[in-house]
């Protein structure tokens, strides 16, 4: 009977190891069937936006926690100076259908590409957030692509207590998300 308890508790031992030293499993997601591998921790619905700070397009920093008291929808674009990076930005602004609610566009372009974007486009109700720093963003919401090192197209709502509550992590890298879902989200939360 010993040597019974003895081999139950070295394999319980074993198992525990073994957990304890295998690497997370990455999600991913597809860009013309290519797999690209994403970093950092895995976003919840559910759980609260992790504290980060980023610069605006006048490098002013803003926390993230900043966005407590208000809905707030951020839409997470790989590059603004693609075409649907740019779709994605101006259904954010221009089909929310005056949505009482934060709305934020967060890339890794540089502050001043915003800016223009944001200029040229004639968008003026958008918060515009660069993770071009570090990637930290990126890495504490699991969005940051190791291939390329660029953001991945997703939505995500958080409610008046910046918890997280919905998240779409696009597929494939030339599809949208559904806006509309997110919107419809927000409302909810107001």
């Amino acid at each position: 009977m010993m040597k019974y308890k003895q081999a139950i508790f070295t394999l319980l031992v074993t198992l525990m190891f073994c957990v304890a030293v295998m690497p997370a499993q990455s999600a991913s997601v597809s860009m013309g069937g290519r797999t690209l591998t994403l970093l950092g921790a895995t976003l919840e619905v559910g759980k609260p936006l992790p504290e980060i700070s980023l610069p605006d397009s006048g490098m002013n920093m803003t926390a993230l926690q900043s966005l407590k008291g208000r809905v707030a929808i951020l839409s997470v674009v790989p590059s603004i100076d693609t075409k649907v990076c740019e779709k994605q930005t101006h259904i954010l602004s221009e089909e929310n259908e005056g949505l009482d609610a934060q709305l934020l566009t967060i890339s890794r372009d540089l502050p001043f590409a915003q800016k223009r974007f944001a200029k040229e486009a004639k968008i003026a109700n958008l918060t515009f957030l660069s993770d071009y720093r570090d990637g930290s963003f990126g890495q504490a919401t699991g969005l940051l692509i190791e291939e390329s090192r660029l953001l991945t197209r997703a939505v995500i709502v958080v409610d008046k207590e910046g918890i997280i509550r919905h998240l779409e992590i696009v597929p494939d890298l030339r599809q949208l998300p559904d806006m509309k879902k997110a919107f419809q989200v927000a409302r909810k939360l107001n």
